[in-house]
Order: C-alpha cells, then structure tokens, then sequence
C-alpha cells in the first residue's frame, strides 16, 4: 500500500463491508464492540461516491478527472482515471459479478449511415485536456481497449460505451491481439460463480515515469501523444474465502505469448512500478496482507 503514511486522507469505510465490523454493543461495554475497520487510505467516499468502490485505485495521487460510465439496466459499467496534464487515461476499473456478466449482445459496430463512430470523442474531457481527433487512425498502433469489448457483452449500451476513446490506449497489434488478449481471456476464466463472488478489476498503460519505472514511457508522439511502455493488470478476487489479487505487468511489444505466469507480480510490485494504490479501499489489515503476498504464492492461489 503506497500511502498508509498520508495522514491527510480521511478513513472512509465502504458501506457494502460495514455490515461486518459495525459494533452490535453499547458504547459502555467494550467487550461487546467490534473493532473499527482502519483504513488510512481509502478514498474519499463523501467526495464522490463512486470511488468508494472496491475497483478505484486511490485518486489523489496521481490526481485524476474521474469519469464514471453507467447503464440504465446494470448500474455502474465501468469507470476511467483520466490525466488533464498528460491528456491521457491512466486506468480504466470496472467489476464482474454474475449480474454483469450475463449475454444479451454482441460486439458493437458503428453504423457510419447514422453518423456514428466506431471511437466516439468522450466530450466529458475539455478538449484542452485530450488530444484533438483520433490519433489512432493511421499510427500503426490499434486501439487497445482497457476495459474490454468482451467483458461488457451484458447490453448495448454497456459495450457502446467501452469504445469512448477515453477507454483506449495504443497497443502493438501483435500485442493487442497477443499476450494482452490472452491476459484478458485468462481473467474471463476467473469470472465463474464458482472462482468469484465479485471480480474488480484494474487496468493500464504507464504513462509517466516514477521510482520504480523511470522508462515507463516508449515515445510521445504529435499533441503529446504518449505510447505507453508497459501495461498492467491488478485483479481483486472476492469469495467465501476472502479476499486475494495478482498482478500482471508486461512489456509492450509484439508478443503471443500465452505462458502468463512469467507476468504474474503481487501488487505491491505493481504499485510501486505504476506509482497507483490499488485497492485502497480495503481495511488495512486486509489490504497490506494480500498485497504483500510473496509472488509465488500468488500464482498458487490463482491457479498457475
């Protein structure tokens, strides 16, 4: 966990865990209460309610416009931190349940007789914090989807939105198509009753440098177009058993590899090469133990 030390952040507990650690006893008799959920770094829940949710990264460090993607039928689609300065998202973070995850349609495609566009503007950025058009067209980069296509097959709606530009980051074909679908396939499988009861879900491009990787950028490009050097997954997984994650960092570049394991980092590795707090809405105690999980275990748990 990045930012146990910032004592600025208020505690926020999240209401789907209060249920669990809400006292049953009286102020005046200790040996009835239960303990007080601790969690220094948990988002700012009165702030924007959204991001009391267990898929949201920490906010406010590195500071991002938060963009929330809904649905009438299903709630909360998925939702985007987005860069102003960098005029980049860094993540997109969304959940898989079995209410979500259910098949009533299939890829969309635009239909240009209606004016629509594969890769819709996400009007909600001001434009002097995106860049202008459609960098993609042309670059030899695809548009790589960070919340995918085929997670969100659960209504129309839900799939249009995963085309917003702002849920694209610029991938290598042979990498799109590649090792990250396989990545991405690989958490598919996870999304079964039997492995989950919820999956949250973490994902990105490093589009600045930090401590723990000072190359995280491959090139910046016309507008300030940045192509990423790396991508990650962080992956919660909830059950009757608890809680456990992984983390998955990977270069980018053509690569079809399908031998995932050699990817697999625990997240505290992961935070510290992306500068991102995943999961700070867990407890502490909760967090600083799955997180801190040596990496072997790690691919033990998951299956690899």
């Amino acid at each position: 966990m990045l930012m146990k030390n910032l004592k600025s952040l208020l505690p926020v507990v999240i209401i789907a865990l209060t249920a669990g650690f809400t006292s049953c006893g009286s102020d005046d008799d200790p040996s009835e209460q239960t303990p007080k959920v601790v969690n220094v770094n948990a988002n700012d829940g009165k702030a924007n309610v959204y991001t009391a949710r267990m898929e949201f990264p920490n906010v406010s460090s590195p500071k991002v416009r938060v963009l929330v993607n809904s649905t009438s039928d299903y709630g909360v689609n998925y939702s985007v931190g987005w860069d102003d300065e960098l005029k980049s998202q860094r993540y997109s973070c969304y959940a898989m349940y079995n209410g979500n995850s259910v098949v009533h349609t299939s890829r969309w495609y635009a239909d240009a007789s209606k004016g629509e566009t594969q890769y819709p503007i996400d009007e909600r950025i001001p434009s002097q914090y995106r860049i202008s058009g459609d960098p993609f067209w042309g670059s030899g980069y695809d548009h790589g989807h960070i919340c995918p296509s085929a997670d969100r097959l659960c209504s129309r709606e839900a799939n249009i939105q995963t085309f917003y530009l702002s849920n694209m980051q610029p991938q290598v074909n042979k990498f799109n198509a590649g090792v990250w679908s396989n990545m991405e396939q690989r958490v598919r499988s996870w999304n079964t009753y039997s492995f989950r009861d919820t999956l949250y879900v973490c994902k990105g491009g490093t589009i600045a440098a930090t401590a723990g990787c000072p190359d995280a950028v491959a090139q910046v490009r016309g507008q300030g177009w940045i192509i990423p050097k790396y991508y990650f997954m962080a992956i919660l997984c909830k059950n009757a058993s608890g809680y456990k994650a992984l983390g998955f960092w990977v270069e980018h570049k053509a690569n079809e590899d399908g031998d995932l394991a050699k990817y697999v980092v625990n997240i505290d590795d992961l935070e510290r090469r992306t500068g991102l707090d995943f999961f700070c809405n867990l407890p502490d105690d909760v967090e600083n133990k799955i997180e801190a999980l040596p990496v072997e275990n790690v691919k033990t748990a998951w299956g690899f």
